[in-house]
């Protein structure tokens, strides 16, 4: 099954897939949070392409374990973008993905500036490769 990631933040929002086989994450783009909110053809264009059957959208959770404050926030944008495509939303913890993006962007050798529009989709590819191991693994020990 083809699954795409969803790193949402207040402006923009990284966009990841995996491979049929549900075994390796690759980040794809990044688009204005409002399009992807309004379903514009930008993104449409992404779901044709991509034909994903599960949208899989990051979760903040404190350290705690805990939903943050921003989690209503994306609750709500990712039900309504799932109601609008018709495609099932699932759930991820996001926690700490965006900094291992810039973590890995920066050992690249970019900067902050270089890294601006990279940091989502990377984020997006982390939280989705740890959901597709955190199956596998689930589907190893049943």
């Amino acid at each position: 099954m083809r699954i795409m990631a969803l790193d949402i933040g207040e402006k923009r929002v990284g966009i990841a897939v995996c491979d049929p086989g549900e075994r390796v994450a690759s980040p794809v783009c990044v688009l204005p949070a409002d399009e992807v909110r309004a379903h514009a053809r930008s993104f449409r264009v992404l779901l044709e392409d991509w034909e994903p059957e599960l949208l899989l959208c990051g979760i903040p959770l404190t350290l705690a374990g805990e939903e943050g404050p921003q989690a209503q926030r994306i609750r709500a944008f990712a039900s309504h973008v799932g109601q609008s495509t018709g495609i099932p939303v699932e759930f991820a913890d996001e926690r700490l993905s965006s900094a291992e993006a810039k973590r890995s962007l920066r050992e690249k050798g970019l900067t902050e500036k270089g890294m601006r529009g990279k940091v989502d989709m990377i984020a997006a590819s982390l939280f989705l490769q740890a959901w597709l191991d955190g199956r596998a693994n689930s589907a190893l020990t049943e």
